[in-house]
């Protein structure tokens, strides 16, 4: 089987969020997938079914589990392919773009909801300013972008939290970016994710409501960090990045 290591929302090697994404000729195991996800250790591994006409199936892990949407791994999925595609994947029909250097994806919107969660005791150092919850994720904004970079959370306790992930986000604090956030999934084993697409799924309604704007870009201020272009429409999101082909072979396995 083919095998392709991608580096998602950027155009520089060893930034962004690698992912593996392997191109199954027919359907695999479960378990066989998970094990190869958790031998690559990247935050998410893409497996698509290539063979046939029609949509492709599409299926995301992380080292321990399997998850019902990923971004940056449908990106390096659109780029390895090229062209447009479409995936039928656990959150529906998904469609990738890539074009020019940038690949696009279609994705459904997560609208935030207010919510009273007490997450403190997790986030030292920053001032609250609203918690909200989408599908999976719970939305945490903070007073600025220092503090999202600064950020040290106790990922002990965001682990016992019922959610997928935490995403911790502020306005932005350079002229090309509209708003800046981290992502910490460790109850789904990725402590801090480089770049996470699905976040913004959960982003983009957020920020544009408050930014009264359907067109954003967002910065994912983590050690590798990523640029995602975003675009509100309805009840779907545009995500768009770019992406780098790091490493291509086979899986003997």
């Amino acid at each position: 089987m083919r095998i392709s290591i991608v580096d998602a929302f950027t155009s520089t090697p060893f930034a962004g969020n690698p992912a593996g994404v392997v191109l199954l000729d027919a359907p695999a195991e479960t378990a066989w997938m998970q094990s190869v996800a958790a031998e690559l250790r990247h935050s998410e591994t893409a497996f698509v079914e290539v063979s046939g006409d029609g949509p492709k199936r599409l299926r995301w892990f992380t080292p321990t589990v399997e998850v019902d949407l990923c971004g940056h791994a449908t990106l390096a999925t659109g780029h390895v392919l090229g062209g447009e595609q479409v995936f039928t994947t656990r959150s529906g029909e998904l469609r990738t773009r890539a074009d020019g250097g940038w690949v696009s994806m279609d994705f459904p919107h997560d609208p935030p909801r207010p919510a009273a969660d007490d997450v403190l005791g997790a986030l030292p150092g920053v001032t609250v300013t609203s918690v909200a919850r989408g599908k999976w994720d719970i939305l945490v904004e903070v007073a600025d972008a220092a503090e999202v970079r600064g950020l040290k959370p106790d990922l002990d306790v965001v682990a016992g939290w019922d959610a997928r992930c935490v995403i911790v986000t502020a306005p932005g604090d350079r002229d090309d970016v509209d708003f800046v956030s981290r992502v910490f999934g460790p109850a789904v084993g990725v402590p801090e994710d480089p770049v996470t697409g699905s976040a913004h799924c959960l982003l983009a309604p957020h920020w544009a409501g408050k930014l009264g704007r359907d067109e954003l870009v967002g910065e994912q201020a983590s050690e590798r960090g990523g640029i995602v272009r975003v675009r509100l429409d309805g009840d779907r999101v545009t995500l768009s990045g770019q992406a780098v082909t790091v490493l291509s072979g086979e899986l003997h396995v």
